[in-house]
């Protein structure tokens, strides 16, 4: 049994509650098909959801996964995704309505991690014995692959940090093991996007694309490994730091675009279809953009497709299911609104006429030029937008 109560920011007084008794999946936003609706400005239509994750038999543990533009809070920490512990507090955007979480069994315990290194004197935090420079604690080996702790747990797969004591590029190396996660493995658009994402990165070479390293099947379960990069993504930066100055926001958006117009130049055309600040990071070793999540990505075609696209940055053919190259420049409107303004664009979407509009007038750090680069991005027919990546980055040159 799982309860969910709304409680008074102040005194955390219980002002309403929700019970689940057996529901695989919670979902909690504005919008009225989901589990739990909270109608905040503050919250997404979407925001986030819990999902139960069973082991074997032994007690359920409980995933969120967070999908509002401002954020999921737990216990005061901003998470993307990650395993919650029972009597945590939800809160949904910094100062939004505050869950707590409850559940009647224990989460499902974390194996004892089997240690590789006996030496005494390293750090608890340490990765690596600084006597023998191997891995300290192994939660798990995949083929040559020691899994050393778990970055984030997602619908789709779970992600783990982990060590190649071999390495693709010829020496030892630190990467990002993705492993599908069970249940999704018995769907099959699961597995296309799953290997989409494989197949894609393999066929790509850019800095500020992650590298490919394998895809392999190993006890029916499949894995993806691919290059760790350092860094933030910019919705938490932003969430975290407050806005950010215009001059870094458009060399950012500028990078941003040159990783599109490398995608949107393969043959035929890729599109990625999911671009928002929670997918761009800053890499820490030279602040430049690396684009992430190509588990959306897809073949330009007339052919209609899965709606998939993020609440504020989907463009409106692209909400229709027939995203065109030109839907993820659109995407970069929306993004710098983000950047600058440090709120939802959603926020800022309004009716203009007989359609609806960015009126970002009163964003101080919008100049009358910027705004104009923005509702060209923003326009709601394609036709009328920029047409190509090249011609946006020109655009923000010119700033």
């Amino acid at each position: 049994m799982v309860t969910l109560t709304l409680l008074e920011p102040q005194q955390k007084k219980p002002l309403h509650e929700w019970n689940f008794s057996s529901e695989p999946l919670i979902r909690i936003g504005r919008s009225a098909d989901n589990d739990i609706v909270i109608a905040d400005d503050l919250v997404s239509r979407y925001h986030l959801e819990l999902r139960r994750v069973d082991a074997g038999g032994q007690k359920s543990a409980w995933h969120l996964v967070n999908k509002g533009i401002n954020g999921t809070f737990v216990n005061g920490i901003l998470v993307t995704q990650a395993q919650i512990p029972n009597n945590c507090l939800l809160q949904l955007a910094n100062g939004g309505p505050l869950l707590k979480f409850d559940v009647e069994a224990t989460p499902t315990p974390t194996p004892t991690p089997l240690p590789v290194c006996t030496h005494e004197g390293n750090n608890p935090n340490n990765l690596f014995c600084i006597h023998c420079g191997q891995p300290i604690t192994v939660l798990q080996t995949v083929r040559n692959y020691q899994i050393l702790r778990t970055l984030g747990q997602g619908g789709m797969g779970t992600t783990y940090l982990a060590w190649d004591s071999h390495g693709k590029t010829g020496r030892p190396q630190l990467l990002v093991l993705k492993q599908m996660n069970a249940d999704m493995a018995r769907i099959a658009k699961a597995q296309e996007l799953f290997e989409r994402e494989a197949n894609t990165l393999k066929s790509l070479s850019h800095p500020g694309i992650p590298k490919y390293y394998d895809f392999f099947v190993e006890d029916g379960k499949k894995y993806l490994a691919m290059e760790l990069v350092h860094g933030e993504d910019l919705e938490k930066l932003v969430l975290l730091k407050g806005p950010v100055n215009p001059h870094i926001a458009i060399f950012w958006m500028i990078q941003t675009c040159d990783v599109l117009d490398y995608l949107h130049s393969q043959d035929p055309p890729l599109i990625h279809r999911d671009i928002k600040p929670a997918n761009l990071m800053m890499r820490s070793s030279n602040n430049n953009i690396v684009v992430l999540d190509f588990g959306a990505v897809k073949e330009s075609s007339t052919i209609p497709g899965t709606r998939i696209g993020a609440e504020g940055y989907c463009a409106p053919e692209q909400e229709r299911g027939q995203p065109l190259t030109v839907s993820d420049l659109y995407a970069i409107g929306p993004t710098l609104i983000f950047l600058l303004s440090g709120e939802s664009p959603f926020k800022y979407y309004r009716q203009r006429g007989r359609q609806f509009r960015f009126e970002i007038a009163n964003i101080p750090t919008i100049t009358p030029k910027l705004r104009e680069i923005i509702d060209r991005l923003t326009e709601p027919l394609p036709r009328d937008r920029y047409q190509t990546a090249k011609e946006v980055i020109a655009a923000l040159k010119e700033l």
